[in-house]
């Protein structure tokens, strides 16, 4: 037997009993992946490394320089996400092909405008990084012994409201305002992957298929390992403030020491309420639940956040019926 023959038979075995249910996942991880990917593209042009892996821009000189204030490796990490993210949304998209499935794709809808400082790239984009709301609340829930799965819900950390993540324009090295911006965009990086963490752990419950729920549990098991690095880095955000309205305040974080619920290098997940809480308090994951942490929830993160600001109502639409479809799939035996 030929190893193209051997190849197709172990396709053909790995796909066997893939329902509608594993494909909708599968699209709506893809499309996730695709947005994540435009986004990491346009944090590594101002503020990663520019290379044949993640070719495209040529860095800024002040954001880098800021974002190294929290990290003097951030341009590495942020090549290196945004390399995983590409290679998630081509493996997925591949797969989707393999077992006769339409891939995703987006490309008639990068519509939206880039930055105008210099090293970006001047291209449509999917995703919008100038007027973001980023949620911080991951930051509390992880120093936290409570579980949004029984129905508690985390205040903010820092309110960052319609803020941009990426320099709009070049702006001065060393100044407050594009310090603010690094900030901005270190606690969006983990917000953004904290995301991912929980949306993988909670449709791998929905899985059938044991290859898709080999592809999801092993991509996720990615995301985790993001967070894990955005958490780190987003508690060395220097204090800095923007005032007036559409400003924004980020503390000392150093001052929160001896403080369980913010001091900074706590970065290990609280054990927490689990399952059920009567049990022992576990590290995990959470949320963990379909109405917490599913793909519906994780598109409305996604479009509260401002993410999709000028984006066609039509893509918003296309997102939105992806992930019902993911949210809808149930698990056979």
């Amino acid at each position: 037997m030929g190893a193209g023959l051997l190849a197709e038979t172990a396709m053909a075995s790995a796909s066997a009993g893939i329902t509608q249910g594993d494909i909708a996942i599968l699209r709506w991880l893809t499309a996730a992946e695709i947005i994540e990917g435009d986004l990491w593209q346009q944090y590594n042009e101002l503020g990663g490394i520019q290379d044949s892996e993640v070719p495209g821009g040529s860095g800024n000189e002040a954001y880098t320089g800021a974002l190294e204030v929290l990290d003097e490796d951030m341009p590495q990490y942020i090549h290196d996400n945004t390399d995983d993210e590409f290679s998630h949304a081509r493996f997925l998209n591949a797969f989707l092909v393999s077992i006769g499935e339409q891939p995703v794709n987006f490309d008639a809808f990068r519509t939206l405008p880039s930055s105008q400082a210099t090293g970006a790239r001047q291209i449509g984009r999917l995703t919008n990084l100038m007027h973001l709301n980023v949620d911080t609340s991951w930051y509390l829930r992880y120093r936290s012994a409570r579980n949004p799965d029984f129905g508690f819900n985390f205040p903010q950390l820092i309110i960052i409201a319609n803020r941009p993540a990426i320099p709009p324009m070049d702006l001065p090295s060393g100044s407050d305002a594009i310090q603010a911006i690094a900030n901005t965009a270190a606690f969006h990086f983990a917000a953004i992957e904290q995301g991912g963490s929980s949306l993988y752990t909670t449709l791998a419950l929905k899985v059938t298929n044991e290859t898709v729920l080999r592809i999801v549990i092993s991509i996720g098991g990615s995301e985790v390992n993001h967070f894990a690095i955005w958490h780190d880095k987003a508690g060395n955000a220097p204090a800095v403030s923007i005032p007036g309205p559409g400003g924004v305040h980020f503390p000392d974080l150093e001052s929160f020491d001896g403080n369980e619920d913010k001091q900074k290098n706590l970065i290990m997940p609280e054990p927490c309420d689990f399952i059920d809480q009567h049990l022992p308090d576990c590290s995990v994951i959470r949320p963990s639940s379909v109405a917490k942490g599913g793909a519906v929830r994780a598109f409305h993160a996604f479009n509260d956040s401002r993410l999709f600001f000028g984006q066609s109502t039509a893509f918003v639409a296309m997102l939105s019926k992806l992930a019902q479809d993911a949210d809808a799939a149930e698990r056979g035996i």
